[in-house]
């Protein structure tokens, strides 16, 4: 299964990519990671993207492609991929759409707004050893100390609630168009996030295995 997920902050993307991946034992592609060890490894397209970032500009969309095609040739593609975090825009998908990269499905995890606001909201990061809870659905045991070091708990300044909004403003602009152009292209899935995990896990599965 060659596949792109295609989801709101906060939707629980980053979770079920990596469930996708040990169920169909296909690796997750994170085109972010890929351009990092570019850059870290001095490759030819490293340098050239690096140019970009030095220069304050976007990396164009024709060097994400070929650095995405380079990837995709390593073994562990063969059985299939999971693209995460590209194509993020309408341009991107056209240039995606227009390479010899075959896209099978899409996958898309709708969550209400409102829910993905009280999900980020209420995340708490250790001050000290970075560990995660949540103000609902992981308390700690003391509140605002952390169960593992007794370090402070804080709300990250990209989780304060009118930060979350905009977040998800840019992604309704940028990214949701994506989800007509594959829907017209016939490879557009759609599972509702639930509240758990599990069950989000389950309603993906269907969608992927319909």
């Amino acid at each position: 299964m060659k596949l792109i997920i295609v989801a709101a902050p906060g939707a629980g993307k980053g979770t079920q990519a990596e469930i996708i991946s040990k169920h169909f034992g296909i690796p997750t592609i994170s085109t972010g990671a890929i351009l990092r060890h570019n850059i870290k490894e001095g490759t030819e397209l490293g340098k050239i993207a690096q140019n970009y970032i030095n220069d304050g500009k976007l990396v164009p969309d024709d060097i994400m492609i070929d650095i995405v095609r380079k990837r995709l040739t390593e073994d562990d593609c063969k059985n299939g991929f999971i693209l995460d975090g590209f194509p993020r825009t309408l341009n991107q998908a056209e240039a995606l759409d227009k390479s010899d990269i075959n896209i099978d499905k899409v996958l898309t995890i709708e969550v209400e707004e409102e829910k993905i606001v009280e999900r980020l909201s209420g995340r708490l990061e250790c001050s000290s050893c970075g560990s995660s809870f949540h103000k609902i659905y992981r308390t700690p045991k003391v509140d605002g100390v952390c169960d593992n070091c007794g370090g402070s708990l804080r709300t990250r300044k990209d989780d304060q609630p009118d930060v979350i909004r905009d977040r998800l403003e840019t992604y309704h602009k940028q990214t949701a168009p994506l989800k007509d152009f594959y829907e017209k292209k016939g490879i557009l899935c759609v599972a509702e996030g639930k509240e758990s995990i599990e069950d989000t896990t389950a309603e993906v599965l269907k969608a992927l295995e319909n």
